[in-house]
């Protein structure tokens, strides 16, 4: 991914660095499970030592410390959802991309902050939908500033999550990004976005207004929130 133009005009343009993370399983009799995605027993520390180290070598020791925007397809996704139900403080945003086993269901405040991108894919296995959609029902129901997306068309494959993923990295990092080098990360206001409702895929201003009893999706940009309806509804969308 990282060898991706795609990928790599969005770090020129955002002046972020990308880190390419490979990850694979001990052999075992369900290979379905990707248990390296239990992010808590040291595949989420692997990570953050491999960007530390990485740092080091390229004479730039702040990146140890440096916040993340995560994206991945499958269980690349079950680990970003991972990760930042791990250490929320580093996770900026993160997508969620129709994949096949959580270890966590109701994720912790600080992670639910976090603005977040749930895909599924109309024509991918029911079990997968099912799980993604029940992750983002409770998360959502407890607050969590997330949207989930369903693609009409596609299967377990990309679609249209990258150009997506990237819009909402792009429209979230200046405002996340601590006030002072080393600092926290910033919160999103809620009031200030945006509510997508998920069968009309209609979206409007949060604004004072209680979210509906029914399930919605949150998103944190005018932008956003069109290009969130644009992919729902299968048709094109301007970056």
């Amino acid at each position: 991914m990282v060898d991706d133009p795609f990928w790599q005009a969005f770090a020129v343009r955002r002046h972020v660095g990308l880190i390419g993370c490979h990850l694979t399983d001990k052999p075992h009799d369900q290979s379905f499970i990707e248990e390296y995605v239990d992010v808590a027993k040291g595949s989420g520390q692997a990570l953050l030592d491999s960007v530390a180290r990485l740092g080091a070598m390229a004479g730039h020791s702040e990146i140890a410390t440096a916040p993340l925007m995560l994206w991945g397809m499958s269980a690349g996704g079950e680990f970003d959802y991972e990760f930042a139900v791990w250490k929320p403080e580093r996770v900026i945003a993160f997508v969620v991309n129709k994949g096949n086993i959580y270890y966590t269901a109701l994720a912790p405040a600080a992670t639910r902050s976090i603005p977040a991108l749930l895909f599924t894919g109309e024509k991918d296995l029911d079990f997968r939908i099912e799980t993604v959609n029940g992750i983002f029902a409770v998360n959502r129901r407890g607050g969590a500033l997330w949207a989930l997306t369903e693609e009409p068309g596609i299967g377990h494959a990309v679609g249209r999550s990258k150009d997506l993923g990237a819009m909402l990295f792009e429209d979230v990092l200046d405002a996340r990004l601590p006030a002072t080098p080393g600092g926290a990360l910033r919160p999103l206001a809620e009031n200030a976005g945006f509510i997508a409702d998920l069968t009309a895929k209609t979206y409007a201003p949060m604004g004072d207004a209680r979210p509906p009893n029914h399930l919605t999706s949150w998103l944190p940009t005018e932008r956003l929130a069109k290009a969130w309806q644009a992919v729902v509804t299968g048709v094109p969308f301007d970056r």
